[in-house]
């Protein structure tokens, strides 16, 4: 497949960008007339950041799986579309092409008519990374349910607070899953989860792992069997229901600066169209190339990078089940030279830790496939940026460092691979149709180039977040309320003498740990749930291979004796409530919070605590108890 839409040279790059500024309808219609449609839409774009209300090619019909399976099959049908290589490095990986993906994605959206699922409705998903996740999200594409993954370290409590939110009445799971040494009761979490839920009609169970589990008559079938079913019935045909443009395609929770995660809601035609063309572009995507993200699909990278944007574009999308250390550090290294791949994209987290473990478990792997190189998740540091370039790309493979968000749908700001210059720790430019600008604390724009300021965008682009499920006013509230007639990110930003753009992490009250947002109201519901525990502030710190650490503060009405089995029982009741991903680093009891007479809790003192900070707190005057900060700072873990 050629992609009329690639960016090749940087005057290309500043043509597109200069084209999608002063012409944005027309620039989008021609890049979104190169998929199918079943119905040309009525209009481009219709958008209000007031309210917020955004809708990209509005009355356009389609559905998404016909672009990224059907479209395919006469000339890429023998091809890969999904390799995956499983946990356990001994175990036979699988090769789907797309003639097999498209068979067994019709056979599965049969298995969900069978099962009740509707156009509309809500679909769960909480599974292991194998093929059968990205069967269950593209079924459920093709009939034109929402599909909803959760990560597979959720809890059953966050599970639950999803399930509820979302209204499902379905869930897709395993029986268990693979992580590393370690295997996940997937099931037995569900379970937990459903205890007292009355909405679920059906829960789907796929065998991975043949480990023994509870099948609730009447509720839990086995995947197998229903495929079976469909078999008997002679694999009929499942054609792809019609969908417009703004119908919901997933809701992907993510955590905000409440104790309650936010449903980002993406529509179908601007989300595949985006993230088909940042993956092209990014990227430098080339036919027969293998591409291989690191992500798990229960994150937004992984719907994005891993699913529809690769398979979309009509190339090899390379899942990974395990983790990068195990059976040992070389594991990533090991799949490039095995698969012989050309662009591996991972986050920030993996780099640090495997720089970690030296070159050892590099120097014997043939990693000359390698053409471009990728990080996500978070800001990279330049020790980071220049150990994966030397060592990994030999210094010939370009390194993008990609910006965007679950609400952006796919990347907004990097550099293009071996076209647009990179910049160590910098993100460096605005794809086409992005519009960024800097401005202060009271909203007015920085102009210069040279500061820092609040990341905004000032114009939508197709991949944007369209609501937040079920509750719009707070998706008016989190991303439009700051700042007049601007999408805010919540990023602080700096921007260079020559324009490149470097985020320097979050403004608000939320965590990016390994490349995970986690809301600090989140951890510290969970943590105040505890017996004992009167009261709680966590902040992040700056943590050598996850980016930031989460640090607790707790205020714990028990005895100096209690101390280390609190911090443990805390820890459980994180990970019960949230998922093990949230479990404080540190933990430090103290008497007090610092807070001001109203009763606000002065984070930013904590932080400059948990930093290492010794002095320069600034006015503490307004606290209600100013001798509360040597008491805490003396006590610093």
């Amino acid at each position: 497949m050629s992609y009329s839409y690639q960016i090749k040279t940087q005057e290309a790059y500043e043509l597109a960008y200069r084209e999608s500024v002063q012409y944005p309808e027309v620039f989008w219609e021609r890049i979104a007339s190169t998929f199918t449609w079943q119905k040309k839409w009525d209009k481009v774009l219709d958008w209000n950041f007031d309210q917020p209300s955004v809708k990209w090619f509005e009355g356009g019909k389609l559905n998404i799986t016909e672009n990224c399976l059907d479209r395919h099959l006469q000339k890429y049908g023998n091809i890969p579309a999904i390799i995956w290589e499983p946990n356990h490095p001994s175990e036979s990986h699988r090769v789907l092409t797309y003639n097999e993906l498209h068979v067994k994605v019709t056979q599965f959206a049969n298995v969900l008519k069978n099962n009740g699922v509707q156009k509309g409705d809500r679909v769960c998903i909480y599974m292991g990374m194998i093929p059968e996740l990205t069967i269950a999200m593209l079924a459920c594409a093709r009939i034109g349910a929402i599909h909803s993954i959760i990560f597979g370290g959720f809890s059953a409590q966050a599970i639950a607070d999803r399930l509820e939110d979302a209204k499902a009445e379905f869930i897709i799971t395993c029986d268990g899953a693979y992580r590393g040494a370690k295997e996940v009761p997937l099931k037995a979490v569900v379970d937990e989860a459903l205890v007292g839920n009355t909405i679920i009609k059906r829960v789907i169970v796929y065998n991975r792992l043949n480990m023994p589990v509870s099948m609730v008559a009447d509720r839990d079938v086995y995947w197998e069997e229903e495929v079976r079913k469909v078999e008997m019935q002679g694999n009929p045909d499942c054609p792809a229901e019609v969908m417009d443009a703004e119908d919901m395609l997933f809701v992907l929770y993510t955590s905000g600066s409440t104790g309650k995660p936010k449903g980002v809601v993406h529509t179908i035609g601007g989300y595949m169209v985006w993230a088909n063309y940042t993956f092209v572009n990014v990227f430098q995507y080339q036919p027969g190339q293998i591409h291989f993200c690191t992500a798990d699909i229960g994150w937004i990278t992984g719907h994005s990078y891993i699913v529809y944007g690769p398979l979309s574009a009509g190339a090899t999308t390379l899942m990974f089940e395990g983790i990068p250390t195990w059976p040992d550090a070389g594991r990533f290294w090991d799949i490039v030279d095995k698969f012989k791949v050309d662009i591996l994209y991972t986050a920030p987290t993996a780099i640090r830790s495997l720089m970690g473990f030296g070159l050892e478990y590099v120097k014997d792997k043939d990693l000359s496939s390698l053409k471009v190189l990728g990080s996500v998740g978070e800001p990279i540091n330049e020790e980071a940026w220049h150990w994966f370039y030397n060592n990994i790309g030999k210094e010939k493979c370009p390194v993008v460092d990609t910006w965007w968000q679950t609400e952006t749908g796919g990347v907004l700001i990097s550099n293009l691979a071996g076209v647009t210059p990179g910049k160590p720790s910098f993100a460096t430019l605005p794809l086409p149709g992005v519009q960024p600008c800097l401005v202060d604390e009271h909203g007015k724009e920085i102009l210069d180039n040279h500061v820092s300021g609040n990341l905004c965008i000032r114009f939508p682009w197709p991949g944007m977040i369209r609501t937040t499920y079920n509750n719009h006013e707070r998706c008016r509230q989190a991303y439009f309320s700051t700042y007049e007639n601007l999408y805010f990110t919540g990023d602080g930003c700096v921007r260079d003498e020559y324009g490149n753009y470097r985020i320097t992490g979050r403004v608000d009250d939320v965590l990016n740990v390994s490349g995970h947002r986690i809301g600090t109201a989140e951890v510290e519901n969970a943590i105040n749930s505890h017996t004992g525990v009167i009261e709680s502030a966590v902040v992040g710190y700056p943590h050598e291979i996850k980016g930031q650490g989460i640090y607790a503060y707790v205020i714990y009405n028990g005895t100096p004796e209690d101390i280390e089995l609190s911090k443990q029982a805390i820890h459980q009741t994180v990970s019960r409530m949230i998922g093990p991903i949230a479990k404080p680093d540190k933990i430090q009891f103290v008497p007090g919070l610092p807070k001001t007479r109203s009763g606000k809790i002065m984070r930013r003192i904590l932080r400059k605590i948990a930093e290492g900070e010794t002095s320069n707190f600034g006015d503490t005057s307004t606290l209600l108890d100013p001798t509360l900060v040597d008491s805490i700072r003396a006590g610093k873990i």
